[in-house]
């Protein structure tokens, strides 16, 4: 009996420790949820925001080595999907022959008409760029486009669903009688409309911040415009890209959207450094050039802004980003994905040695 006692309040005093532990690691759970709740949330997002931009320019000419308006279609979708998945912020179309494309209006007219490929490459990546539903309000129907319909998707975060929760959505003003010191109404592809916080011009496209606490019984919900930098800066997200037209290989530098110009630029060629022997500077906004299907040196020659024969004295850096290629050449949509693959890592190295010092 004396035994069956000294065992009981053994097993009761080990009962008694388990719960002063878990509670100990309660309580310091809890200590850390409350100073994580301290912390602002503006610093919180501030944090996870990314700051840094990469942009990504190459010839239109590439198109014009497609047989065919469907592959030079496929063509320009991989294209975009490569860019995408690298969440790559700008892409910018230079023509290699010096003609001067500064918007997408326009046709295409077929392989070998200078400057049309351009047009034609900006179009369809301004495309698949774009929601699916706001596509009808910027796109209307064009010779460009007949084939865009069977390209795969971008499937990017700022392409949502119906019935998707998000912060963010893309959205375009609508033709809607406004209420004096009312915004907007916006159709950011929801079920309801969104009212903003101002007034736009109708046809506008608009990133909208969502209001957190939406009222489930009112007619429209709503938001406010905001930059479309904003989902990068100060959430971290990848917002999908933009596209510029270059009317050659210097306008991608001199007529660059970024007040500070990129600080980190980048050329890619099999003349240039071994990629794997090279560590890339810390920079705010980077630019990535790719040749055609005769290489950046080209494009060089048929700038008449640049007097020299050596790519390799624009860019910071002048890489081979695949050395002991096995093929005699790499088309452009290959060097994007090998290019970007070898230099994601080290853009990464570069942002976290930057972001810790």
């Amino acid at each position: 009996m004396t035994n069956d006692l000294t065992a009981y309040s053994r097993k009761e005093e080990k009962r008694k420790l388990k719960e002063k532990k878990l509670l100990k690691k309660l309580e310091k759970n809890q200590l850390q949820e409350e100073q994580m709740k301290k912390v602002p949330a503006e610093q919180t997002k501030k944090d996870q925001g990314r700051l840094y931009t990469v942009s990504l320019a190459l010839p239109g000419s590439v198109l014009d080595n497609a047989q065919s308006p469907e592959l030079r279609t496929y063509l320009a979708g991989q294209i975009a999907r490569a860019c995408c998945i690298f969440c790559i912020d700008e892409i910018v179309v230079f023509d290699e022959q010096g003609e001067d494309p500064k918007s997408v209006e326009g046709e295409f007219k077929g392989i070998g008409k200078k400057g049309q490929a351009c047009v034609q490459l900006a179009r369809i990546l301004q495309y698949l760029e774009c929601p699916q539903y706001l596509r009808k309000s910027f796109f209307p129907k064009h010779q460009d486009l007949q084939f865009a319909g069977v390209l795969n998707p971008l499937d990017s975060p700022h392409h949502m669903r119906i019935d998707e929760e998000s912060e963010y959505r893309e959205g375009v003003v609508l033709n809607r009688p406004i209420r004096s010191g009312k915004g907007s109404f916006v159709n950011c592809g929801m079920r309801k409309e969104v009212q903003i916080d101002k007034q736009l011009q109708e046809g506008l496209r608009v990133t909208v911040r969502l209001d957190q606490n939406q009222n489930p019984d009112t007619k429209v919900c709503r938001g406010t415009a905001v930059a479309p930098h904003i989902p990068r800066t100060e959430s971290g997200l990848y917002w999908g890209y933009s596209v510029r037209l270059a009317s050659c290989l210097s306008a991608v530098f001199t007529e660059c959207p970024y007040k500070e110009g990129y600080n980190l630029t980048i050329g890619t060629s099999e003349r240039g450094t071994n990629i794997d022997t090279v560590t890339l500077p810390s920079f705010s906004h980077a630019l990535i050039v790719f040749g055609g299907l005769h290489g950046l040196e080209a494009s060089v020659e048929c700038d008449q802004n640049l007097h020299i024969t050596n790519p390799g004295i624009l860019f910071d850096l002048y890489l081979n980003t695949c050395p002991s290629q096995g093929s005699r050449t790499i088309r452009t949509e290959e060097a994007i994905l090998i290019s970007m693959s070898a230099l994601r890592p080290k853009i990464r190295e570069t942002v976290e040695k930057t972001s810790a010092s």
